[in-house]
């Protein structure tokens, strides 16, 4: 019963074209809910049983309020989508509150000695991180056909909350970014030539378009080595330049460099807003750049500009 329901699961996600990732922690949710009940039909649980599992993720697994909230927003999809259940106790399951973080923010001498330490194409990836404020993600995802090198600019396509943006190009970039593309589009040949691979295409335009799989406009700009066999279609294909190996060497390189702050992938998106302020840009022109849908999710940076908290001077210096 339990894995005819997640195979439903799985399809409506699907329907509502939400990202592989999301898929994967959702089914993982709904599974490990199901599991810590004894295998209980969701259908015969409720509020109470919903509210011990997210307690138990609390105070047990001690996991964040992002993980519950994550948890939760499975289980809800779960009964409005899935089971098609509308109870009213939904909407009153108790979110966990998300502790405001001040973010970490580089020096531009830590990003420059940051920098020296990658290789290629990881150093490339991170300058477009700290010139564009791109997420990792992004970055990663990056086509050539959303690469405009007259008029540096760069769009991203289909970025948190599938929403598309405009973001500046650093004239820095323009140069290595054009060989970097270059490369891909030599790849987007040889895969033609094989008739072996091509690149994955959003939605269904890979059966509407059959040949567009090997049109270099579609190319990521950072391809993966390998072509590899895509999970939902389980065609030959490939993919861009892995996540996790960017924060790799991006961990990597802040050892080498002797940072003693714990530097992220996204901590030079955040440098790159923090730096923009300091600069004298208007905050709403950075909240265009970075995508955020709330202004006051872009004022979390005028806590760490110039100097210390608020740019205040310690009355100790004076």
């Amino acid at each position: 019963m339990a894995e005819k329901l997640l195979d439903r699961m799985r399809r409506l996600i699907r329907v509502r074209h939400y990202s592989p990732k999301t898929e994967k922690a959702y089914i993982h949710w709904v599974r490990r809910f199901i599991l810590f009940h004894g295998k209980r039909h969701p259908e015969t649980m409720g509020a109470e049983e919903v509210t011990a599992y997210l307690s138990h993720l609390a105070t047990e697994r001690d996991c964040a309020a992002a993980t519950q909230n994550q948890a939760l927003n499975a289980i809800l999809f779960l009964y409005r989508h899935v089971l098609e259940i509308d109870l009213p106790w939904l909407d009153e399951v108790v979110r966990a509150k998300r502790p405001q973080r001040v973010p970490v923010v580089l020096t531009v001498a830590e990003i420059r000695s940051i920098l020296a330490q990658l290789q290629p194409p990881h150093d490339l990836v991170v300058r477009l991180l700290y010139g564009s404020g791109l997420r990792v993600g992004e970055a990663a995802a990056l086509r050539i056909k959303d690469v405009d090198l007259e008029r540096r600019s760069i769009t991203v396509r289909d970025g948190k909350g599938a929403k598309d943006r405009i973001t500046v190009l650093a004239d820095r970039c323009v140069e290595p970014l054009a060989a970097q593309i270059e490369r891909a589009a030599a790849v987007a040949r040889r895969d033609r030539e094989r008739g072996v691979g091509g690149v994955i295409l959003p939605h269904a335009l890979a059966r509407k378009y059959p040949n567009v799989q090997f049109e270099a406009a579609w190319m990521f700009v950072f391809p993966a080595r390998h072509v590899s066999r895509e999970p939902r279609s389980g065609r030959i294909a490939r993919y861009h330049l892995l996540t996790g190996s960017i924060q790799r060497a991006v961990k990597k390189a802040t050892r080498q460099a002797g940072i003693r702050k714990p530097v992220t992938s996204h901590v030079f998106r955040h440098s790159f807003a923090t730096h923009l302020l300091e600069s004298g840009a208007d905050i709403r022109t950075i909240q265009q750049l970075l995508g955020h849908s709330d202004v006051r999710t872009t004022m979390i940076y005028t806590h760490v500009v110039q100097r210390g908290a608020l740019g205040a001077r310690s009355p100790l210096d004076g």
